[in-house]
């Protein structure tokens, strides 16, 4: 039986039935991971609601299979000498799924929507260096910064800055159209016919499955029901290698993750508490043993391989780092752990369980601290982290949109939405805004000066850098491997 038709009658049988699907082309089955936050363009913050994203809609730059900007909408572009005014001239087959044609208001609408308090955009803070942008004629869209911004190509690939429609549309913009969904279960997108590059686009359909563990979508890999995973199983990477071989793949990823503290809780007042519970952590202990897919143990916010950015390799000598936290744990008052107890919030993924067990662990064993463990679905999990008003210590984390460490460093400017550790210092904010008008060494220099501020503030944990895992079918080609991790199914295609 031939591999596409399989492929259809598997759906079939397994997965409920989409009418109207394209016959003309593989349907290609994608592991999400947790369920999207909101297909909102404007309002989305979590990956899984940007990698569906970025399959429904296109901005003037999108991205290649091995994650660089490429043109996408605009399909020609200038940039003045003093790097402010940009200037893009709109593709003329660009048209939205219901067959209309994608004209310069629409990214000029995207952009004032954004900014509009009552759509409360999360990563409305990107946005900022934009001063104006306006639209001279339906074809050329122009936009005036305040300053030279060396990723803005990389920030016309986000979903914040796609092209919105007119009022009472329900379209997209990409290479896929939204066909159906199942709270929880998957979405079903079909190719746009309309899109402006359709004869590019191989795959007929892509179904996206929600997985909440990672052990459910291996099941699902082994059963040959998914192409590509989210991500693998922690702390079985040797067994997926040598059961699956090639089809294991995992690179460098610009991404870490860390713990928050809410600095509104008057129990972490002190930074000698916070800077205690950080130096219990065994960092490498957790990534080797605990989690054992490739992290790298991290103390530092910006992860390595970003150009120009110092790479972090000092040894921690993890005797001396309790030491100091037991002295410093006395400090602030609560010696042996006396007096405290915490509360760690995750939402629910086995690794982020896994490394809270482990977390609460080297506290209870090193400092005497008690640990509530708070397991919480997505969208709950998001909710609470965003308002701050029961929260403790939170589960953090941070993959580059796009690759510049103040991408990392700006979610903890006072003024930024993302600020879930609630942190209002004026010489952060001060590094943070200065580094916004410079160029070149000097720009790195002062970005650098800001982490180091943030990390003496202590109002993080940094834990590990992440590396991307997936499970790849080989039959899927198109996937590249890179640093982004970004993997738009538009270049996706399955041989047979």
């Amino acid at each position: 039986m031939p591999v596409v038709r399989r492929l259809l009658l598997t759906l079939a049988l397994v997965l409920l039935p989409v009418a109207g699907l394209p016959a003309d082309g593989p349907v290609i089955h994608r592991g999400l991971g947790p369920s999207p936050d909101t297909l909102d363009i404007h309002r989305a913050q979590g990956l899984s609601a940007f990698n569906l994203l970025r399959d429904l809609h296109e901005g003037l730059l999108t991205r290649d299979p091995h994650g660089r900007p490429v043109p996408g909408m605009a399909s020609a572009w200038s940039v003045s000498e003093d790097g402010r005014t940009w200037r893009f001239e709109l593709d003329p087959a660009a048209r939205w799924s219901d067959g209309a044609p994608i004209v310069a208001a629409d990214f000029v609408r995207g952009v004032a929507r954004a900014r509009e308090p009552g759509t409360a955009s999360p990563t409305v803070g990107w946005l900022a260096p934009i001063e104006r942008v306006e639209a001279p004629d339906p074809a050329t869209v122009v936009f005036e910064l305040a300053h030279p911004v060396p990723w803005f190509e990389e920030l016309l690939t986000l979903p914040v800055a796609f092209p919105y429609p007119p009022a009472g549309r329900a379209v997209s913009s990409g290479a896929f159209r939204l066909v159906e969904q199942v709270p929880g279960s998957v979405f079903r997108l079909e190719r746009n016919p309309y899109f402006r590059a359709v004869d590019s686009v191989a795959p007929a359909a892509v179904t996206w499955h929600v997985t909440e563990e990672p052990s459910a979508e291996l099941a699902r890999f082994r059963a040959g029901e998914l192409h590509a995973t989210e991500t693998v199983p922690p702390g079985r990477i040797d067994w997926l290698r040598e059961q699956l071989g090639e089809a294991l793949r995992i690179s460098p990823y610009l991404g870490s993750f860390y713990l928050v503290y809410n600095l509104r809780q008057p129990k972490f007042a002190a930074p000698e508490l916070r800077q205690a519970l950080s130096l219990a952590i065994d960092r490498s202990l957790l990534t080797e043993r605990v989690l054992g897919a490739g992290e790298l143990p991290a103390t530092r916010l910006v992860p390595p391989g970003l150009d120009g950015w110092p790479d972090e390799t000092r040894d921690r000598d993890y005797r001396s780092d309790v030491e100091r936290a037991r002295a410093l744990l006395r400090r602030a008052g609560h010696p042996g752990g006396r007096g405290l107890d915490v509360e760690l919030r995750f939402n629910s993924s086995l690794a982020h369980r896994r490394m809270a067990v482990a977390v609460a662990a080297m506290w209870k064993q090193q400092l005497g601290v008690r640990t509530r463990l708070v397991n919480e679905e997505w969208k709950v999990f998001v909710t609470n982290r965003r308002h701050g008003r029961i929260t403790e210590i939170v589960r953090g984390g941070w993959i580059a949109d796009w690759a510049d460490p103040a991408n990392f460093l700006d979610n903890f400017h006072s003024a930024s939405p993302l600020n879930y550790a609630f942190l209002s210092d004026a010489e952060l904010d001060r590094l943070l805004d200065a580094a916004r008008a410079l160029r070149g060494p000097a720009r790195l220099e002062t970005l650098l000066a800001a982490e180091d501020r943030l990390l003496d503030r202590h109002a993080i944990i940094p834990l590990y850098y992440y590396v991307s895992r997936h499970l790849v079918d080989p039959r899927l080609s198109g996937w590249e491997d890179n640093v982004m991790d970004i993997h738009l199914s538009r270049w996706l295609d399955l041989e047979d």
